[in-house]
């Protein structure tokens, strides 16, 4: 059975930073492309950033360019998001994705839609206060 955890979440103040993680077991990731999303109150999930499987292609949504940073330890089986700059809108649960099957690296347009991603975790609760 594959499971998808995440953990690292937590309340910050505006300006400050938090390193979230994510880690599998059941099957490997190695060769897969993964990513984190949020859903913030009310709102629907959004795209975060993304990582090839062999974690030469990386994306960010355009709201966390130069703040956020996605990697991963293949040897860990760990993917992690270091969030520097955090700011009240950043306010989310955000979700660890996983794609089943071993690929080249894709597309912007592919990565954010979440029905790339057959495995996900149950959320970590991110809370930036002002």
């Amino acid at each position: 059975q594959v499971q998808v955890v995440e953990s690292g979440g937590g309340l910050v103040q505006a300006g400050g930073s938090l390193n979230l993680s994510c880690t599998t077991s059941g099957r490997t990731f190695i060769r897969s492309t993964m990513s984190w999303f949020r859903q913030a109150p009310g709102k629907d999930r959004e795209f975060v950033a993304s990582i090839s499987g062999n974690g030469l292609k990386v994306y960010y949504a355009d709201s966390v360019k130069g703040r956020f940073t996605i990697s991963r330890d293949i040897t860990k089986n760990l993917l992690s998001l270091q969030m520097n700059d955090l700011r009240r809108e950043d306010t989310a649960v955000y979700y660890c994705a996983a794609d089943d099957s071993p690929s080249r690296a894709y597309s912007f347009s592919t990565v954010i839609a979440t029905r790339l991603y057959e495995d996900w975790g149950q959320g970590t609760k991110v809370t930036v206060s002002s």
